[in-house]
């Protein structure tokens, strides 16, 4: 810059080679401009989900910017990562995303996930920042840079299952909100947290951590997806309104009729009877009682009636 900004021989060029050497010198100290990063995520539109946040929707998609929140309907999404993979939403869950404003701003940023119920499954590259994953009970930590092809599922009552299988999978560090202390998830381990505590660790749980598969037709398979709340139990029975209430009414009030078979051949009625004279009630008067006599007076009678035969 001094081998070109020299005094040169006419005053005139010399006044125009130093406002460009100082206007060069300016845009020299200025710094760089940060890379455009593009959108976090692309979300197809389906009729049964639902997306919201900052966004654009173009050509059925939306383009999350930088936050956004996607809500699964009775199937899964797929949720495109730009330049990292997919995240699937599995069904009846609902899943908050937004990029990491911790870090530089010339670096890609992570990935903050918020998940209140349901399952995702995360299928995508992980970079230099880490990205994290906030329950109600815990903080995941997804470290990078690396393949990453983490689930993770919330039951009632709190009980959280992380799965990190394979290998050569990514560190993942879950630590409590509550209880404080953290439990690493080896690669190729599934953890059941029951009860949202860090304290009652199953460390060989069963039952897959990611969407729950369908029941086959056919079978007596549990319904695992109900159990863990992400399909509904039964529909909803719809209530009856009234002009359907009075119509069952009617049809109870309704007085049953029994008809006897009629005979083959009508029988003529029987002749009436000869009406009866009317009865007539006689009182009857009982017949007086007899005058029982008692011992002494039996023996005065027998006296008189001997001294009265002496006086006749």
């Amino acid at each position: 810059m001094k081998h070109y900004c020299r005094r040169p021989a006419g005053p005139l060029l010399f006044a125009l080679l130093q406002a460009a050497c100082i206007r060069g010198a300016s845009l020299a100290q200025q710094p760089a401009a940060p890379p455009q990063l593009g959108p976090i995520a692309i979300v197809p539109i389906d009729a049964s989900g639902s997306v919201s946040g900052a966004l654009q929707v173009s050509d059925g998609k939306a383009v999350i910017a930088t936050t956004g929140t996607v809500t699964s309907g009775p199937s899964p999404t797929d949720v495109i990562l730009p330049r990292r993979g997919t995240l699937r939403v599995c069904a009846s869950t609902t899943v908050k995303l937004a990029a990491d404003s911790s870090v530089p701003s010339d670096e890609t940023p992570g990935l903050m996930m918020a998940l209140d119920h349901g399952a995702i499954e995360a299928s995508y590259a992980a970079g230099r920042n880490s990205d994290v994953l906030l329950t109600p009970d815990f903080r995941i930590l997804i470290g990078g840079p690396g393949a990453v092809d983490v689930k993770v599922r919330l039951g009632p009552h709190g009980d959280t299952c992380v799965d990190n299988p394979g290998v050569n999978a990514p560190y993942v560090l879950v630590s409590s909100v509550f209880e404080g202390g953290a439990y690493r998830v080896q690669p190729g381990q599934r953890v059941m947290f029951q009860h949202g505590s860090l304290q009652e660790v199953v460390d060989q749980e069963k039952e897959p951590c990611g969407c729950p598969p369908a029941p086959r037709p056919g079978t007596n398979d549990f319904p695992l997806a109900q159990s863990a709340g992400l399909s509904p139990l039964a529909p909803a029975v719809k209530p009856s309104t009234p002009a359907e209430n009075s119509a069952a009414r009617a049809a109870i009030d309704v007085p049953l009729v029994y008809e006897a078979p009629k005979p083959a051949e009508s029988a003529p009625p029987p002749a009436a009877a000869p009406p009866q004279p009317a009865t007539q009630v006689a009182k009857l008067t009982p017949p007086p009682a007899k005058k029982h006599h008692g011992f002494f007076q039996k023996v005065g009678i027998f006296f008189r009636r001997i001294f009265g035969a002496d006086q006749s």
